[in-house]
């Protein structure tokens, strides 16, 4: 009923898993991620404790193809299971139980596994390898590809319904730190990949607006509003990211800022009341006449 990829970036160290299924809430049951430890995805009819045993095992020293083996010998149900697992050397194991429900199967390569189950074709896990393999760029766009692919070649052969995505973080100085530095997920959706995809930008646009605001109040303005406008390139509705670059743009006597101040007010009087509240907190410097100039009043 579901297919999906996990993965380490070979560069950064992160994790990743990304997946899609004809259920509800796929992304609360089958991927798993722990920074400096590995990725798994439970999946097939799933059994939820391969995610955070698997992990355990793999924290403790095991490799994915010993945690993998402890976990299905002690399954009763392991017949009905398709798991994944990769560990923090970059090694992935897969396990298709003999009683999923055709088409499934697995493909394991260097730094990945892809698995689907359920599937209206067999094509499936080889054009999910293919796109994971040949997708340039960062982890997520390539966890994305193979998804996309999988629907390509036919995907669940009850259609689709929910999608996530996990990614772990790392450090800047490319040691690995604990925590996820992306989680999304869509649960009940007509077309939940394309979602998926909306949802990454909107991620990658509030990134934007979150380093450009850290930049702007620490003084350094260099590329803020260039930076900010990217932001609302990627997220063309977000009303959060137009606010900041209104109030920067006539902050700094742009006179773009001025009507894209004006049409949020009119859509939303909360924003201009909101401005007096972030300057007497600091958020916007507390000058003379500041807040006046924000609202236009």
């Amino acid at each position: 009923m579901t297919y999906s990829v996990v993965a380490r970036d070979p560069d950064t160290g992160a994790f990743g898993v990304a997946v899609q299924s004809h259920f509800f809430s796929t992304g609360a049951v089958v991927p798993w991620v722990e920074a400096g430890v590995g990725a798994v995805a439970t999946q097939a009819f799933s059994e939820l404790s391969y995610g955070p045993l698997g992990l355990e095992l793999m924290r403790g020293g095991d490799d994915s193809w010993e945690a993998l083996r402890a976990l299905v010998a002690a399954d009763p149900g392991q017949a009905t299971r398709q798991v994944a697992m990769i560990d923090n050397t970059g090694r992935a194991a897969a396990h298709t139980g003999d009683a999923c429900v055709a088409h499934a199967g697995h493909r394991v390569g260097p730094g990945w596994s892809v698995q689907a189950n359920m599937m209206r074709n067999a094509t499936v896990p080889d054009a999910m390898a293919e796109a994971f393999v040949g997708e340039p760029g960062a982890l997520a766009d390539r966890l994305l590809a193979a998804l996309d692919a999988a629907e390509a070649q036919g995907g669940d052969i009850r259609g689709q319904q929910s999608a996530a995505i996990l990614v772990s973080s790392t450090a800047a100085d490319g040691s690995v730190s604990a925590g996820t530095v992306l989680r999304l997920q869509v649960e009940d959706h007509e077309r939940p990949l394309v979602e998926l995809r909306r949802l990454l930008r909107m991620h990658r646009a509030y990134e934007l607006m979150g380093r450009s605001l850290e930049h702007a109040q620490s003084g350094n303005l260099t590329d803020v509003v260039p930076r900010l406008e990217q932001a609302l390139e990627l997220a063309p509705d977000s009303s959060e990211i137009r606010f900041w670059l209104g109030c920067l743009l006539t902050l700094a006597g742009n006179p773009g800022g001025r009507p894209m101040l004006d049409e949020l007010f009119a859509a939303n009087p909360g924003w201009r009341d909101l401005i007096p509240r972030l300057v007497a907190a600091g958020v916007i410097p507390n000058l003379p006449g500041v807040a006046e100039l924000l609202t236009g009043e």
